[in-house]
Parts: C-alpha cells; sequence; structure tokens
C-alpha cells in the first residue's frame, strides 16, 4: 500500500505574497520636455503653451506616462504642471520622473493601501522572479511594512526559500 503524500508546505500556514499582484497594467511611456526647449537649454512659454494647445494628447489613451528632461536645462515647474493637464483626460497615470521612478511610485501607491496588520505573527514568503517588472524598491518598502508585523519573512518560493527575518521569541 502507497504511502499518502503529505503537501507540508501548504500545510505550513506559509503566506506568500507576490508583488505581481500590485502591478498596475498599462503601456509605460515617457515624455521628455527636451523635445520642446528652445536649443535644448530653455522652454519658451509662449511656443510650449501651443503645442500644449495644439498637440494631439489621445495618442497616450490609457498609457501610463512619465514626464521627465533628459538634459540639464532651464524647465520651470509650471511646465510640468501643464502638461500633466494636457495629458490627464488620456492617460491612464501621469508621474514625474522616468520609467523607472514612475514604476517605484507606483508601487509605492499600491502597497500604501495595504493593512499590513492583517500579517500579524504571520510567516510570509514574498515571491521572486516573476513576469513582470517589479522594482528591487518594492521589495525593500514590503519588507518594512511587514518587519513590524510579521512572525518571519522570507524570499523566494514556498518550496524553497531565503530566509530574511524570524521575530526573536520572548
Amino acid at each position: 500500500m502507497a504511502e499518502e503524500i503529505i503537501n507540508r508546505v501548504a500545510k505550513s500556514g506559509i503566506i506568500t505574497f507576490n508583488l505581481e499582484d500590485y502591478y498596475i497594467d498599462g503601456e509605460r511611456v515617457s515624455y521628455d520636455i527636451k523635445q520642446n526647449l528652445w536649443q535644448e537649454i530653455a522652454l519658451k512659454e509662449k511656443d510650449f503653451r501651443e503645442f500644449i494647445k495644439t498637440n494631439d494628447w489621445s495618442v497616450y489613451q490609457d498609457q501610463l506616462v512619465a514626464i521627465h528632461c533628459s538634459v540639464d536645462a532651464i524647465v520651470p515647474t509650471w511646465a510640468y504642471m501643464l502638461l500633466s493637464i494636457a495629458l490627464q483626460p488620456y492617460a491612464k497615470q501621469v508621474h514625474f520622473g522616468d520609467l523607472s521612478t514612475m514604476n517605484q511610485v507606483i508601487f509605492e501607491e499600491q502597497l500604501s493601501k495595504i493593512d499590513f496588520s492583517q500579517y500579524q505573527d504571520a510567516r510570509i514568503v514574498i515571491k521572486g522572479c516573476g513576469d513582470k517588472d517589479v522594482p528591487e524598491s518594492a521589495y525593500v518598502t514590503l519588507t518594512n511594512k511587514l518587519l513590524p508585523f510579521a512572525k518571519a519573512i522570507m524570499y523566494g518560493e514556498p518550496c524553497s526559500t531565503v530566509p530574511l527575518f524570524k521575530k526573536p521569541r520572548g
């Protein structure tokens, strides 16, 4: 008679936290205000306002847009604000910074919505390796938010983890 196979991982009570669950779908694009600069050094208000008024912003429909300037130039703060206003009716989200910064901000926002007290005394595995672009900063933020509550924090997969933290007994 064959022995029954017992799934010890399933019985362990370990909770898997997958950051990919907090990934916001949508094409990520960047808008570099450099293209609107005069000689790549300064922005001319009149020209920029005309561009804002006449440009077809619908090409950014449902996209996540990172607005930034890739050159060291004189760009007044209001220019980024005007750009954001022009993009708002079309873009899914608009952020200041490059694509990497935008991705970090999106994860920070998503993680800030979670009540981490639900993980009080839980054994957590933060899932690694996936198909979506999860920045390292999201793993650090998640770890910091779990630390006051979790009994243990591990990284990887429930069947093969790297132990990171274990709350001292007492």
